[in-house]
């Protein structure tokens, strides 16, 4: 094992925690699809400013990375940060639960307020109807 990670079949491993103390202006790790990349001599190039890789900074940036919409060039320039991958068993730290489509609301309204409300709409859009067209009469 090396002091900052560990080598198997030619890939070097980092933990989370080792990718964490990269988050000094002496050095810029971030992780996006566990590989790891050190940004810290592109912080001034990078085109949406240095701010955006600080703030990623020391952890997972895969989704801001993907959402952004990254050209064919940018991501060939990134594979030549890459100093290794995070390690698998803290991959799970980061990652998420796949997002579902389908929100669940839980039920703490009772049945009578699923009539109630849109009777007594009805109700008094009936009545300024009838109070309206009385006063057309006379």
């Amino acid at each position: 094992m090396e002091k900052n990670g560990t080598e198997a079949e030619g890939v070097k491993y980092y933990r989370l925690s080792e990718v964490e103390e990269r988050n000094t202006f002496k050095s810029t790790w971030i992780i996006i699809d566990y590989k790891i990349y050190d940004v810290t001599k592109f912080l001034e190039e990078h085109p949406g400013g240095e701010e955006v890789l600080r703030e990623q900074a020391g952890g997972d940036a895969t989704e801001s990375f993907e959402d952004v919409g990254h050209s064919t060039d940018a991501r060939e320039m990134a594979r030549s940060m890459i100093v290794g991958e995070l390690h698998p068993d803290d991959r799970p730290k980061i990652a998420k639960p796949p997002e579902s489509l389908v929100t669940t609301i839980p039920e703490t309204t009772s049945w009578w307020t699923n009539w109630l409300i849109p009777a007594l709409a009805a109700a008094i859009i009936t009545l300024m109807y009838r109070m309206y067209s009385s006063e057309d009469q006379e």
